[in-house]
């Protein structure tokens, strides 16, 4: 009994296997390599076994479409009519298109929560700017509460006190400054009519019309720009009660707040963002350092000359150049304008002149000495950069948009410099490896 079943086995697989080689050699025949071995002579018949001979390669079949041009870039027969430089522009075209959508609706966004917006980013700002005197008390042996109240205490009462000095001088300067306008207005009248234009009184009269008009016709819109900066004060009030609790816990729990932030990303990513946001902060340090002492040293120069030639509000105007100068190129020559113009009022076209002078002094030497010695290479962006950050901050947030846009350019510049870089981050002090048992 066994030896027929074995015989049975025998024999399916027997078949099973003349049946795969007939299938196996019947591929071979219709392939066009081996056509040519297994095709009947010229003017035979074709059987089921030898089906025929097989076109050439050069044969042309009517009625039949030429094959689709293969490319890394198509993935379809459209494709591959479609120019290659036509497909690349179009490829770029609909991201770029995606990315402006994508910049729109953040724009729009931060739009409309900007009244969160800004007192977050003025609290970054003042942070950057506190955290070394915190570091300070740190290592003095204070707790980290006490130290950050201290250092925040101690801004507030130094901004405060500057405010008063500021408003008492002002305060006291005014009805000497109101005659001495008379006689500078007096004496720019004359010199319009003595001097080079040779301007007529009745030339004269007309411009002051003509500025009289203006005013009158544009009465309502200041007026109703003071009424909408009055109903904005409960915002404005909202926005620093924000800055001093954000200002405060960024002090005091900055680090931990950014650790949280970095373990929402993938594990791969961490240590890469990591690096580069606490590289970007020490840029923002470098940053608010740089500018608080350029700014300081453009006040005390244009101030010194402002006491030399006994110009009203020396003090007030220095304040005012110090507070300019955070808004690189631009905020100190506006500031010390004003600086010339009151000098003009109050002590002539000469005095002016030459405080116009020592202006533009003093920004010549910030730009060629200042901005290139104190800031360094850490922050160093181009200037065509800064003007545009400026003017865009201007556009979006007015005065509070352009203190931002340059610090805000530097970080940027610092994470995506970093980002890029195909150096991997050094391991942190406190970092564990695990390492895995050799198998």
């Amino acid at each position: 009994m066994r030896e027929v079943r074995l015989s049975r086995f025998e024999r399916v697989r027997g078949r099973l296997r003349r049946a795969f080689e007939s299938g196996r050699e019947s591929v071979r025949r219709d392939r066009p390599d081996t056509a040519d071995a297994g095709a009947p002579e010229e003017g035979g018949v074709a059987s089921p076994a030898s089906p025929g001979p097989a076109a050439p390669p050069s044969a042309a079949v009517v009625g039949a479409e030429p094959p689709a041009a293969v490319h890394a870039s198509t993935s379809s027969r459209d494709d591959a009519d479609v120019p290659h430089a036509l497909r690349i522009a179009a490829a770029w075209s609909w991201r770029l298109i995606v990315i402006g959508a994508v910049a729109w609706a953040l724009l729009r966004i931060v739009g409309t929560i900007r009244v969160v917006i800004i007192p977050l980013a003025i609290a970054l700002l003042l942070s950057a700017l506190l955290a070394p005197a915190v570091g300070w008390l740190l290592r003095a042996r204070l707790p980290r509460s006490l130290a950050t109240g201290v250092v925040l205490v101690g801004g507030l009462a130094a901004v405060v006190g500057t405010l008063t000095l500021v408003v008492n001088e002002f305060i006291k300067g005014v009805p000497e400054l109101s005659r001495n306008a008379s006689q500078g207005v007096r004496q720019i009248q004359d010199w319009l009519k003595t001097g080079p234009l040779h301007l007529s009184d009745s030339q004269l009269n007309r411009y002051i019309d003509e500025a009289q008009n203006w005013i009158n016709e544009n009465t309502n819109n200041l007026t109703s720009g003071a009424i909408s900066t009055a109903a904005t004060l409960a915002e404005v009030l909202t926005g620093m009660v924000l800055v001093l609790f954000a200002t405060f816990f960024f002090l005091r729990d900055g680090n931990s707040i950014w650790r949280f932030l970095v373990r929402l990303l993938p594990v791969a990513a961490r240590w890469k963002v990591d690096d580069a946001g606490r590289a970007s902060w020490e840029t923002l340090v470098a940053y608010v350092r740089a500018t608080v002492l350029v700014a300081f040293i453009d006040a005390v120069g244009i101030g010194i000359f402002l006491v030399v030639f006994d110009i009203p509000f020396a003090f007030p105007l220095a304040a005012l150049v110090f507070l300019g100068a955070f808004i690189p190129i631009v905020g100190a020559a506006l500031s010390g304008g004003v600086a010339v113009l009151v000098a003009l009022v109050d002590s002539g076209p000469v005095t002016a002149l030459i405080i116009l002078g020592v202006v533009i002094g003093v920004q010549q030497v910030e730009g060629h000495v200042l901005q290139p010695l104190i800031m360094g290479r850490a922050v160093a962006i181009h200037p065509l950069a800064v003007i545009i950050g400026i003017a865009g901050g201007v556009v979006l947030a007015g005065i509070t948009g352009a203190l931002v846009s340059v610090p805000l350019i530097a970080v940027l510049n610092t994470a995506v410099r970093r980002l890029a870089a195909r150096t991997v981050p050094d391991t942190p002090p406190d970092a564990v490896v695990v390492a895995a048992k050799a198998p």
